[in-house]
């Protein structure tokens, strides 16, 4: 295999740099994030997800990375209140947004959020990889107020894959809340 002659890059950006009549790309850009209740003052690369600032910098390891296109929901979190795949939001666009991970679901006192309890109650995870994701979007299809019955809960679910196939319990845990909520 023949050498290739590449110019040097700066960052990701390919065609980065003065030698192709750009400036060097920002090292860090500041944003504030408001994270599990927590305003926070951050530096971050341009093209740095979510997710990898969620786990790479701030090491909030609940938040899985699965298949890195937005397509398993494995790194579900919620955003001003409403679910998306952070994987997918680059962190310099969510500047001044809130972002709640699984890690801030519960009470500060260690107070589970009734959806975790459920999950628990119910049995909704085996190997738990996905159970942050399905947390996430669970709390946030009950917020939103549209899945009342079991098939409309698999279909707004659709976007969290579990290998293990812990679905019907993931259904029975979210029906639980629903009714609880219902009866208040």
């Amino acid at each position: 295999m023949a050498d290739l002659d590449l110019p040097l890059r700066q960052g990701f950006a390919p065609d980065a740099g003065p030698a192709h009549g750009a400036g060097p790309l920002p090292d860090e850009i500041p944003i504030t994030l408001t994270i599990n209740g927590e305003r926070r003052a951050l530096h971050v690369r341009p093209w740095t997800t979510l997710l990898d600032l969620l786990r790479e910098d701030l090491s909030l390891y609940g938040t899985k990375k699965g298949c890195d296109h937005g397509q398993c929901g494995a790194c579900t979190v919620l955003l001003d209140g409403e679910r998306i795949n952070s994987c997918l939001a680059l962190a310099v666009m969510k500047d001044g947004c809130e972002v709640t991970t699984v890690e801030g679901l519960a009470e500060a006192d260690g107070t589970l959020h009734p959806m975790q309890e459920a999950f628990i109650e119910h049995d909704a995870f085996q190997c738990g990889y996905c159970t942050p994701g399905q947390l996430c979007s669970a709390v946030a299809l009950v917020k939103e107020g549209h899945a009342k019955t079991p098939e409309e809960i698999r279909e707004y679910m659709s976007g969290n894959l579990c290998r293990c196939g812990a679905y019907t319990n993931i259904v029975d845990a979210i029906q639980d809340v629903l009714a609880k909520e219902a009866a208040k």
